[in-house]
């Protein structure tokens, strides 16, 4: 939302009015880009206690065994105690073999001291379940088989491991390294001294205060300091035998120092309490055969991840990064703890269900075929597989894992919504073009900007607010000098057929004379601290108070504050954005808040800290659907999110900066976000943050404009944004790319549709859609857009051409600009102006459009279509179109929508429906239809819903192979013909 000098000045400046200590240092004259990226803001690996602890084990000597004799089978699932050998605490390992092909496994204390976190509301319900059946069993082993015939388990038991095998081949394995890790609960002035992982024999030098654990090949060394005002500090020391000989007198001193954060762990001045003491988890996955990960948003990195063997880890913790480091594994915004690994023609999933703080590893090696059981002949280089290792390590909860199978990715895509739930499916408005600046100052500012949008000819469907139209940053009120007519600017955009969204933060200004905090304090509504008392942060209004949403009462309470009796002048047009919800803390440690503070149920934050925006955005989605009596779709965009959050609304990528570089990694950020079930998602065009050149802001336009989520936005120290104040070339542009954009929306809104109903990445890697070529799976400068798209946005500055991948052997393609066909399978060198991208139809493929494109999405509801058909060497096509009143939920309640479907086929193409529950009237009419790829006919004839059959006039361009058919008026609600004479 703002620079990093106002973040820092209003935080320095409510730290003097409020006398609060903050974390955020005095300003200086230095550029505010490189103060946000500076180190000490936020921690590195090396501050991260859980982190250390787990990074010490050593692979291949787990210390865990599992005891095959206590087996139990139901109906649901199989379960067995695991044995750590070394400090003989049991664990609970549950596995369930769920329908449509996933495998979930659970492991927790046996006893535990407590109730361990288990994440609750991401999973939308019971998964449901097969029978697993003992099929084998040996001393060293046993083997479970699911009901569906394809998927067994192998349990070994010394050390412990397992084996995912599907039709007899290993699809993955788990703790096949070791490093399955899980701090159990205990009191203080237990032993703290077993890290875990290692075959060891024990000794104790009392009066030295060692511990260590030692075996032929390391040594660890625990050695407890007694400080008088401290207490107890446990620090480790561990190596090879032979780095110990080496470097002990150097080591030795520095290890000693080094305090594991068990019970206490400080960050700068922030010293976090650990009641509950260390409780740590952490498991490893082989994935053999696979080389190619994606996932675990949300990170600023390329679509394909990188090994971390010499590198930091991947960290999903929600946090407030403004102008985030590019090409960064540090946590930003938001977390998906969903990876994907893909091989030729097959994708598998993992989900680790932890919204505790989280850290993952990948490295890339190799494996025998022998070892899986592939072959048995002498091996040779060609049996050799790669193989990549993942590791999971989170601070807090239980191990929580699904594994899913696949074997495609659309499988995947289904399995993981079947747990977390679909895409919500928007109203047609939230695909449209919206307008935002940080900020628009007054009633006239908005109402001359939407008026510039009519002047200049732009479609645009929502004007946004953000924090300064509240009064004083009290959220749910307008500031009544700036806006002093609320309902009336809400009407006026009415009357031009578009909404306004305004931002909604989590914090509350504590103020005695405000009702809203007045309220939730004398209710206990608000996240306590460790002492029992209101937690206290600072944030936009100054001193703060911050909503427990993960308390359903409060959530039901906050849901209902977007009533229209509740919120004062607002209006059915009105619709939310949800900002700094990480929650941004600015006074607390990395700006966010503190993992010691208390939740409903007396958990503490560090158990769920990456759901509190999750949490958030479901409450606002309930309160805008309520306030309709359940009838309207909401419309919701958060920062901050987790699996899950794709249920409520949409995201966009937070707060980036005018540079080309941001412009090019917002492309592999969507990607991974829809590769992760949230296809809602985008980009702020032009970079939120400094002054984009006009070249850049006409190539982020292009390229956000075949992005699902469509927003122009714009911090208040930058220039004016608006798209016509760039000249008039550039606005011209700009303004053929937004009214393509518009023309397209039947094509979006039904690719929004699939999504939601199907779990169909609006936007998607190339190797989604082509498995087998492996030339696409690490490609992310273009993607496709449904099945029937491919884009490759510009964006790099001055550039004439580009190359462009082409996939698919055998594939037709056909350039949109040109209606130019090429062959797939091939890279073309594209030239390019500044007015033109590369855009290919797919052959085989049918895309609906709109003829005309006027203001606004609910100005162009009658307006008729033109179907684009794209041949393919079969001389077939095929397409679908979902339609219904564009804003109610009435086509789930009602069945009141159309779902068509359109087909070429035998010189015929025909209009049928889809889905015959579907029951909607509509006078929009098909008026043309485009064929690329199709010889010149000597007739065509329409065969009308009525059975009346006509002649229709067609051009053909012989050059270009298209065949153009205008004045034609086919209700799209009906079935109908049109047939290709040769």
């Amino acid at each position: 939302m703002l620079t990093v000098e106002q973040h820092r000045r209003k935080t320095f400046q409510a730290k003097n009015k409020h006398k609060m200590e903050s974390n955020i240092h005095n300003t200086e004259e230095s550029s505010a880009l490189a103060e946000v990226v500076e180190s000490n803001k936020f921690k590195t690996t090396g501050d991260i206690a859980f982190y250390r602890r787990q990074k010490r084990l050593l692979p291949g000597n787990s210390p865990y065994h599992a005891l095959l004799d206590t087996l139990e089978l139901s109906s649901c699932k199989a379960t067995l105690q695991l044995l750590n050998e070394e400090n003989k605490v049991s664990l609970l390992l549950e596995v369930f073999a769920l329908e449509d092909h996933v495998i979930r496994i659970k492991v927790n204390e046996l006893k535990p001291m407590k109730l361990r976190y288990e994440v609750p509301d991401v999973i939308v319900s019971e998964p449901v379940t097969q029978r697993l059946t003992e099929v084998s069993k040996d001393g060293l082993s046993l083997t479970l088989a699911a009901a569906d015939g394809c998927t067994q388990v192998l349990v070994i038991a010394k050390p412990f491991r397992m084996e995912i095998q599907n039709h007899g081949e290993v699809s993955m394995c788990v703790n096949s390294l070791g490093y399955l890790y899980f701090e159990h609960l205990r009191k203080k002035s237990q032993s703290e001294g077993f890290l875990g992982g290692q075959n060891s024999k024990f000794f104790l030098e009392v009066k030295t205060y060692f511990i260590e654990f030692e075996s032929s090949s390391f040594k660890i060394k625990l050695i407890f300091l007694d400080f008088s005002t401290r207490g107890w500090i446990m620090l480790n020391t561990r190596e090879s035998r032979q780095e110990s000989k080496r470097k002990r007198n150097v080591e030795t001193e520095k290890e000693s120092e080094e305090d594991l954060g068990l019970w206490k762990e400080q960050f700068h001045e922030f010293i976090d309490i650990k009641v509950n003491g260390p409780t740590s988890v952490g498991l490893d996955f082989s994935l053999p055969g696979f080389e190619y990960i994606y996932g675990i948003p949300e990170h600023t990195e390329n679509l394909r991840l990188k090994t971390t063997s010499q590198e930091d880890p991947y960290r999903l913790y929600n946090l407030d990064v403004f102008a985030c480091k590019l090409h960064s594994r540090m946590s930003v915004y938001g977390s998906v703890p969903l990876l994907l690994a893909q091989k030729q023609s097959n994708t598998m999933g993992i989900f680790w269900l932890n919204a505790s703080e989280t850290l993952v590893d990948i490295s890339l090696n190799t494996e025998s075929k022998i070892s899986l059981g592939k072959t048995k002949k002498l091996k040779t280089d060609d049996d050799v597989l790669p193989r990549t290792d993942v590791r999971w390590m989170s601070e807090s909860g239980i191990i929580d894992a699904f594994i899913l199978m696949g074997p495609s990715a659309f499988d995947v895509f289904n399995q993981y919504s079947r747990l977390t739930g679909l895409q919500t499916f928007p109203p047609l408005f939230a695909l449209g073009h919206h307008q935002c600046r940080y900020s628009y100052k007054d009633e006239n500012d908005v109402e001359q900007v939407d008026a510039g949008f009519d002047m200049n000819d732009i479609p645009n469907d929502v004007i946004w607010l953000d924090i300064d139209h509240t009064e004083g940053k009290r959220y749910f009120t307008w500031d009544r000098t700036k806006f002093s007519r609320p309902r009336e600017m809400q009407e006026y955009l009415r009357a031009k057929d578009r909404k306004l969204v305004v931002i909604i933060d989590p914090h509350i200004k504590v103020d005695k004379k405000y009702p809203l905090y007045c309220e939730a304090k004398s209710k206990k509504y608000f996240v306590m601290d460790k002492d029992g008392e209101e937690y206290h942060g600072s944030c936009w209004p100054g001193v703060s108070a911050y909503l427990d949403f993960t308390n359903p009462i409060v959530r039901n309470w906050y849901a209902n504050l977007h009533g229209l009796d509740q919120y004062k002048d607002s209006t059915d047009i009105l619709f939310v954005w949800n900002d700094m919800n990480e929650p941004a803390v600015f006074s607390g440690p990395e700006l966010t808040m503190h993992k010691n503070a208390v939740h409903a149920g007396g958990w503490e934050h560090r158990e769920m800290h990456n759901l509190y925006g999750f949490y958030q955005q479901w409450a606002t989605a309930e309160g805008l659907t309520r306030r309709s009596g359940g009838m309207e779709r909401p419309f919701v965009l958060t920062r901050s999110f987790f699996a899950g959050s794709q249920r409520y609304g949409a995201v966009w990528t937070g707060d980036n900066v005018a540079e080309w570089s941001y412009l090019k990694i917002s492309i592999p950020m969507l990607l991974n976000l829809s590769l992760t079930g949230i296809s809602f998602c985008g980009a702020d065009i032009g970079g939120f943050a400094q002054n984009p050149e006009p070249e850049l802001l006409v190539r982020w336009y292009q390229a956000a404009a075949y992005q699902p989520f469509f927003r122009n936005h714009s911090n208040a120290e930058t220039k004016r944004r608006e798209p016509w104040l760039f000249g008039e070339d550039n606005t011209r542009i700009i303004r053929e790319t937004i009214q393509e954009r518009y023309a397209l929306l039947p094509f979006w809104y039904t690719l929004f549709y699939m999504a939601h109903t199907k779990a169909e990445p609006v936007i998607r890697p190339l190797w989604v859609n082509f498995p087998e070529e492996v030339n696409t799976f690490a490609v992310d400068d273009e993607y496709m857009i449904g099945e029937a798209l491919l884009v490759h946005p510009v964006t790099d500055s001055g550039v004439t051409e580009v190359n462009v991948l082409l996939p698919g052997k055998g594939e037709l393609w056909y350039c949109l600009r040109t209606l130019q066909r090429y062959d797939g399978e091939q890279i073309l060198h594209v030239s390019v102006t500044l007015e033109s991208v590369p855009i290919y139809q797919r052959g085989g493929t049918v895309i609906p459009r709109k003829t005309q494109v006027l203001r606004s999405t609910k100005a162009m509801e009658t307006v008729s279509y033109v179907l684009y058909i794209a041949l393919n060497s079969e001389n077939s096509a095929t397409g679908k179109l979902f339609l219904d009143d564009g804003h109610s939920f009435n086509y789930k309640n009602k069945n009141q929508f159309l779902l068509r479907k359109f087909s070429f086929k035998d010189n015929t193409f025909s209009s049928v429906c889809a889905d015959e529950k579907g029951r909607y009237c509509t006078e929009c009419v098909v008026e043309r239809i485009l064929v690329m790829g199709a010889a010149r006919p000597t007739c065509v004839m329409a065969r009308h819903p009525d059975g009346q059959e006509s002649t229709v006039n067609f051009s053909h361009n012989a050059g270009k192979s298209s065949l153009n058919i205008e004045g034609l008026c086919l209700n799209l609600g009906c079935d109908w013909t049109v047939k290709f004479h040769y």
